[in-house]
């Protein structure tokens, strides 16, 4: 029976946000679900959750009620995991959605590694983490695979397929179908830090702190420039916010050590400092914001000029980013191009933008950032400067 199939038992470990998204996802397609956690309740509190995203559904005439009550009767509950995770045995495919820890994660595999049927899928949904190290620790490295979904997983399009370097190409395979089966845009990644959408975003917010820490311009005015003159559909600082500071930092954190320190991934002091004074954003009433009541937005400043060269410098980041991660193969032009705009919901793929501005003036504004701060973050890519050389643009 292939993976991709109805008949198959999904399982989910995690009942989190992305945990019961995954599971809602997966019973929608047909599957019976077997999603666990350890904490007490919250199997029943994403159940919660899943009705009453379902009745959303059913009220705006999207959804019968009887396949609304059909999903949530497909969703079961694991049990009490802290006597081991027996309940997954029968499962075709198990992902893993637990806190963003390694040593967590290697040791859910290897539990799962003994329980699991020989031809089962082990799937873990981190953002960030090797693939390789989650795998390393079972017997069966070859049937590990990423499975990165994109919060709501319901409603967010986009799943990043990670083979390690030992995952076996069929299982990679079965990994894209599933998705591809359950109406996601599936896209390859290679397992490298941050994979696609990860690794070539962090300059949407590490190019924008870089701009407040040289006072170029306030919080407002970056997120008004971004949003209204780039079109993106949030700031990056309303973005962070809503993210969770303490989650984009340690994702950023996550790249830069994972790349070596390479200086074009490197975090912030500013928001460092937020993270260690607990001002994680709105899940905490104040970030680069203020949530409480009767606090009203800053103005930003609404000055054209300064809002194009904003937008201007951070895109070129962008771009630069896009082009070195198709260099260095950790996905195509094409799923580069699906990634960014289904993922994170870019105005437009960032290749197809850089050729729309022209990858030269993309390569002069890079060369005179470099120039300017002598910093190896604005070196630009060595294909952005052999697409010139040649005369060809970026998508080709």
């Amino acid at each position: 029976m292939s993976v991709e199939s109805a008949d198959i038992v999904v399982g989910v470990v995690g009942a989190g946000a992305m945990g019961t998204g995954i599971a809602q996802v997966a019973a929608a397609a047909g599957h019976q679900v077997i999603l666990g956690d350890l904490a007490t309740d919250a199997v029943a509190n994403a159940k919660t959750a899943v009705a009453t995203a379902l009745a959303r559904e059913v009220a705006k005439g999207k959804r019968e009620r009887a396949d609304a009550d059909a999903i949530l009767a497909r969703v079961r509950d694991a049990g009490d995991l802290s006597a081991g995770f027996a309940a997954y045995a029968d499962c075709g495919i198990v992902i893993e959605a637990v806190r963003e820890d390694l040593q967590t994660k290697e040791r859910l595999f290897a539990a799962l590694d003994g329980v699991v049927d020989d031809k089962c899928v082990l799937a873990t949904n981190t953002s960030s983490l090797s693939i390789a190290a989650i795998a390393g620790g079972t017997a069966h490295p070859d049937r590990v695979v990423g499975m990165h979904f994109f919060n709501p997983a319901p409603v967010m399009p986009l799943v990043e397929i990670i083979p390690a370097i030992t995952t076996h190409a069929e299982v990679a395979g079965r990994a894209l179908s599933l998705a591809t089966r359950w109406k996601k845009s599936a896209v390859l990644a290679s397992d490298t830090p941050g994979f696609i959408v990860n690794r070539i975003a962090r300059p949407f917010y590490g190019e924008s702190l870089r701009q407040l820490e040289e006072h170029v311009a306030d919080v407002a005015t970056i997120d008004w420039a971004m949003r209204e003159i780039g079109g993106f559909r949030m700031g990056p600082f309303e973005l962070m916010d809503f993210i969770g500071n303490d989650v984009n930092y340690a994702v950023s954190l996550s790249v830069y050590e994972g790349l070596f320190h390479d200086p074009r991934y490197r975090p912030s002091v500013i928001q460092r400092r937020l993270v260690e004074a607990g001002l994680y954003g709105r899940k905490r009433g104040r970030g680069y914001y203020d949530y409480a009541d009767g606090v009203g937005a800053p103005a930003p400043r609404y000055e054209q000029a300064l809002g194009e060269a904003i937008v201007n410098r951070t895109l070129t980041m962008l771009i630069n980013e896009a082009v070195d991660a198709v260099h260095l193969h950790v996905a195509s032009a094409t799923d580069v191009e699906i990634a960014m705009t289904r993922g994170v919901n870019y105005p437009r793929g960032l290749l197809a933008w850089g050729d729309q501005i022209g990858a030269p003036v993309v390569l002069e504004r890079l060369d005179a950032l470099h120039t300017e701060y002598g910093d190896d973050r604005y070196r630009a890519s060595a294909l952005l400067r052999r697409r010139v050389k040649e005369g060809r643009g970026l998508l080709e």
